[in-house]
């Protein structure tokens, strides 16, 4: 029995006779990458003349070489198969045992199999309390202070590097910002780069509202003189400009989000359009069995493969409201029909199977639902003090 290219070795050398040198030609050969050189072949010939010679039969020989063929498809070296198994052991301890801080080390690698969003998520699922970038708390990388997180600046698109050094080396030298005239005195950065601290509401510790330190920032930032990397002697005293009261939607920020980090802070449901249906939310699948149901769920992956008929088919990995997963299976002629169409929220319907004790939902039906639209480039008057349902992920809270 072959577990690892190793035991290709073996069958080779001690039961067709071939040496080391050539056993080792054969165990590469299963790549699919030599197959076709004369090296390859002639091993191959010596590996049945060897065979002949040693009184093995033909329909022997024939059988151990299809076996070991076969072997090529999921063929594994034993050093990396145990590398594999420390590390899986490992990351599996972490998970359990430092739930955050795993999460927070993923994130800073740029996530995994999953984007960043889902690792973020999870992170909330564990208990911790995630916060957009903040000048006085965030880092350069994602940090984790107790159970709040602070995303770090990495993830802020189009904020660059020099930047970030700036800010932090100037929280590192002189200490937390007072204000937003103590920030733009202190850091010479360009008025593209504030805005987008701006946007994602890393002066939250001011008190002020995204939209004052807008215009603040075209008022004061673009009269700045270029950074000479020095530090001024004396600090000169800012004009504060009368600025009309302006609020900005729950909405907005989370727009905002989504542009600067690639995903929302708030629950995807949150922003999704009303539906009519009343979805059956994970923990009470198993009620259901058997019984076709709604529910509602956020893409997270779909894989996809083949039937023994070469017919095009699906399986779904969805998170419900209350972040629990969701797997549905859609078979040919229902994922022809009704195809997914990238990430977001989609209504499904389908019969509840609970198979080994999974439960999934055989499809027979799904849609994605619409995206509210964007009040920043709208006319319609949104509710800037109502924010999302109790399942949306909390994003308010001021960070002194």
């Amino acid at each position: 029995v072959m577990v690892y290219q190793e035991d290709v070795i073996k069958v080779a050398h001690y039961f067709a006779d071939l040496t080391l040198a050539e056993a080792d030609v054969l165990r590469r050969g299963m790549s699919g990458k030599y197959r076709s050189r004369e090296e390859f072949q002639s091993v191959r010939d010596k590996y049945f003349e060897n065979c002949a010679a040693k009184g093995h039969s033909h329909q022997l020989a024939a059988e151990i070489w299809r076996q070991i063929e076969s072997f090529a498809g999921y063929a594994f070296a034993k050093g990396h198969s145990a590398s594999y198994a420390v590390e899986s052991y490992q990351s599996l301890y972490l998970k359990a045992y430092f739930p955050l801080a795993y999460m927070v080390a993923t994130v800073n690698n740029y996530g995994g199999f999953y984007s960043t969003e889902l690792y973020i998520y999870e992170a909330r699922k564990f208990g911790g309390i995630v916060h957009a970038p903040c000048l006085n708390n965030s880092d350069y990388y994602t940090s984790l202070k107790g159970n709040d997180i602070y995303i770090g600046f990495h993830l802020l698109h189009s904020f660059s590097i020099e930047a970030a050094n700036k800010l932090l080396r100037a929280r590192l030298d002189d200490g937390p910002f007072e204000d937003f005239n103590d920030f733009t005195d202190r850091v010479k950065i360009s008025l593209e780069q504030i805005t987008i601290l701006i946007r994602i509401d890393a002066f939250r510790f001011t008190g002020k509202n995204k939209r004052a330190l807008m215009w603040e920032a075209h008022f004061k930032v673009a009269k700045k003189p270029i950074d000479t990397g020095t530090k001024d002697l004396f600090r000169i005293e800012q004009k504060d400009y009368a600025i009309p009261t302006l609020e900005n939607t729950w909405q907005e920020e989370a727009f905002d989000q989504i542009e600067l980090l690639g995903f929302p802070l708030y629950s995807p449901f949150s922003l999704s359009t009303a539906d009519e249906i009343k979805p059956i939310l994970v923990k009470d699948l198993a009620k259901y069995e058997g019984k076709r149901v709604w529910v509602k769920g956020y893409l997270i992956h779909a894989k996809r493969t083949n039937t023994s008929k070469n017919e095009k088919m699906f399986f779904g990995t969805f998170l419900d409201k209350q972040g629990n997963w969701l797997d549905t299976v859609h078979f040919p002629a229902i994922a022809a029909k009704y195809p997914l169409r990238g990430k977001g929220i989609y209504k499904i319907s389908g019969k509840v199977v609970i198979d080994y004790e999974c439960i999934l939902i055989e499809a027979d039906y799904s849609e994605k639902l619409g995206v509210i639209e964007d009040p920043r480039y709208s006319n319609t008057v949104l509710n800037t003090h109502a924010y999302p349902p109790r399942e949306a992920p909390e994003t308010t809270k001021k960070i002194g």
